[in-house]
């Protein structure tokens, strides 16, 4: 399992991989993440999963600095599960500067949860695009854990006419 830190390495190394699957998570990898891992290799040719904490999706009453990093851990867990590529960028890597433009949402995003957590999937589906700008997915593995946020982003894939298929999994979750 290769792990890269850059956009260009990253770029550089796909270059040659015909059919790249994406496990988009923000870390701290459990048995959710896990599940999505094996469509991942059974829908594409190279498996990427993206560790990246959103600071733009933790509202003013989240705490972003108290989310869990556990990166030596998940490179571990994913290594064992058999992931190619581990895409775990610094802020400063994908933020290198201010990001002024966003993906506007219908209004489905300021219900239910978007309701009590405004921005929250303007931010969720602006850093997705950017992955998908990075790696290129021909495939993205989604959970159905957060059934409107598939919506939201299943929508923006057809809308912007991406070349990407969502694969949504059922839900695992841990026996605790």
């Amino acid at each position: 399992m290769q792990i890269i830190p850059s956009i260009s390495a990253l770029r550089t190394r796909l270059e040659s991989e015909t059919k790249v699957a994406l496990v988009p998570t923000m870390g701290n990898i459990h048995d959710g993440h896990l599940a999505l891992v094996k469509p991942a290799q059974q829908n594409g040719t190279c498996t990427v999963a993206s560790i990246f904490v959103n600071r733009a999706q933790f509202g003013p009453k989240e705490d972003f600095a108290l989310y869990p990093r556990t990166l030596d851990a998940d490179y571990e867990t994913l290594r064992t599960a058999g992931v190619d590529i581990v895409f775990c960028p610094s802020e400063v890597e994908i933020y290198s500067e201010p990001q002024t433009m966003m993906v506007d949402l219908p209004s489905i995003a300021n219900e239910l949860c978007g309701a009590f957590r405004p921005g929250h999937f303007r931010a969720v589906a602006t850093i997705v695009l950017k992955l998908f700008n990075i790696v290129q997915p021909q495939v993205a593995i989604f959970g159905k854990k957060d059934y409107q946020q598939l919506v939201i982003i299943r929508d923006m894939v057809r809308q912007f006419n991406l070349p990407i298929d969502i694969v949504a999994c059922e839900t695992t979750r841990a026996h605790d």
